[in-house]
């Protein structure tokens, strides 16, 4: 099997564009950074949930359970977890891993963002992609730091071309599911880049949430 490394040379954009940058970053490996994952049932209900990951996992928490290819949970309507693997409660699914290989990203897409003007546009974009409070209040507090220093950061939320490559399988199936997942690059210089438009998220029933991000590298 070739690594990601091996594999990049033979990988190109979906548009093709003439920007150095742009072409540079489709051909880069992705480790996914901090995926985690809620659980909203409407009442107390035992869920399974199965990752197929198509890369190498580097770190579970709680322990991935390898007999089911996921975790095992009893879960609670205001998200909170009890592993059946351990018995002890948990605040939500993390999971990290290298993909396989780069990911085929529409990277003429996406937003341009100041990296001291990075925190404020993660609060305003989040909660139109869908997360909540307490989920987009997390998700900055781990990514901020790793962006503000960049004179500008490249950031693109991705779509199918992540969760095929990472596909969940729950049990009972939930109403809804919202998986936001970003990429982004520390530049020097500031490009222009197509704005991403979103569709509303209709949280309902039994819904799943999962946030996490990684840097092109």
């Amino acid at each position: 099997v070739k690594s990601c490394e091996e594999k990049k040379a033979n990988t190109t954009s979906t548009e093709k564009n003439e920007n150095p940058f742009l072409s540079d970053c489709n051909n880069m490996c992705i480790k996914a950074g901090k995926p985690v994952i809620y659980l909203y049932p409407e009442e107390e209900q035992n869920v399974e949930v199965q990752l197929d990951f198509k890369g190498e996992l580097i770190a579970e928490y709680p322990k991935y359970d390898e007999s089911i290819g996921g975790w095992s949970v009893t879960a609670f309507s205001n998200g909170r977890l009890i592993n059946h693997k351990d018995n002890r409660e948990y605040s939500y699914l993390f999971w990290e891993g290298a993909f396989d290989e780069p990911l085929d990203i529409d990277m003429t897409k996406g937003f341009v963002v100041k990296g001291n003007h990075t925190r404020e546009f993660l609060q305003d974009i989040l909660p139109k992609i869908g997360l909540l409070p307490h989920e987009y209040n997390e998700f900055i507090v781990y990514w901020y730091p790793l962006m503000q220093d960049s004179p500008y950061n490249y950031i693109h939320f991705t779509g199918d071309e992540y969760t095929s490559v990472a596909p969940l399988a729950i049990s009972p199936e939930p109403d809804s599911m919202l998986r936001v997942f970003m990429m982004y690059k520390g530049m020097e210089e500031k490009i222009e880049v197509e704005p991403q438009i979103f569709d509303n998220f209709d949280r309902r029933g039994f819904s799943v949430v999962e946030w996490g991000g990684a840097e092109f590298k």
